[in-house]
């Protein structure tokens, strides 16, 4: 099969009951708050030992990066071999945040329907790219430009619930990598691996992808890592 665009894998830790958040708020995050937690801060490592062997091109959103703390002035950035693709709309990111996050990678690509993104005051840089939706981002089409005009072959997904099932339900996810951390968090309002709105008929199931598990892993310290293949047709 000839592909128009990347071939993408959704990589993301979550909890036993899928939450990928320890809260409903931007001041509970996993990065933050697993650490600091008895029974999951000893497997952590493994989780970014598999991060460091993903793609070499990452889709994420302004928001999970401003939950990081990168609009902050004073922030430590490791360079990384990576080109980063930012959804930003509302913005999230500040022009900190947009030179932070350029430093990150050797390339920054963000995509916003914002058209005063502070992006837009930065000057020039051969390593910024800003792709402008004039409404909303038309996901199908952004993946067919990173994969025609921007050389993205194959593009590692770490973004919220709420993108991801966009992403899903345009059928623009191709493979799951989950890293399972050994707890339970709950919360009707905690974000999942896939929110979005839900299906409410019969007809609506239609949306639902069934997943072909490739590997199950049993890492150290109870946490697990599933792979599944979205793209099969069946067996």
């Amino acid at each position: 099969m000839i592909r128009t665009r990347p071939e993408t894998t959704l990589f993301l830790m979550s909890s036993i009951d899928g939450k990928i958040s320890t809260g409903d708020t931007d001041f509970l995050d996993f990065d933050k708050d697993f650490p600091a937690i008895h029974g999951i801060r000893e497997g952590l490592d493994q989780y970014y030992a598999i991060e460091q062997k993903t793609d070499l091109a990452s889709l994420n959103s302004g928001r999970t990066w401003a939950k990081i703390g990168l609009n902050e002035p004073a922030v430590a950035i490791k360079r990384l071999p990576v080109t980063f693709v930012v959804i930003d709309n509302k913005p999230h990111l500040n022009e900190t945040g947009v030179l932070n996050a350029l430093a990150r990678g050797e390339r920054l690509i963000l995509v916003t329907s914002n058209a005063g993104h502070p992006a837009y005051s930065i000057g020039s840089d051969n390593r910024l790219e800003l792709i402008y939706y004039p409404e909303e981002i038309d996901f199908p089409d952004l993946f067919m430009r990173l994969r025609h005009v921007y050389g993205v072959e194959y593009l590692t997904i770490q973004t919220g619930g709420t993108l991801n099932a966009l992403l899903l339900r345009s059928d623009l996810i191709d493979h799951l990598n989950l890293v399972v951390a050994p707890c339970l968090i709950g919360g009707s309002t905690t974000p999942t691996l896939i929110d979005g709105e839900a299906l409410h008929s019969l007809e609506d199931l239609v949306l639902i992808r069934p997943a072909k598990l490739v590997k199950c892993e049993v890492l150290h310290h109870s946490f697990i890592c599933l792979k599944y293949d979205l793209d099969w047709q069946g067996d």
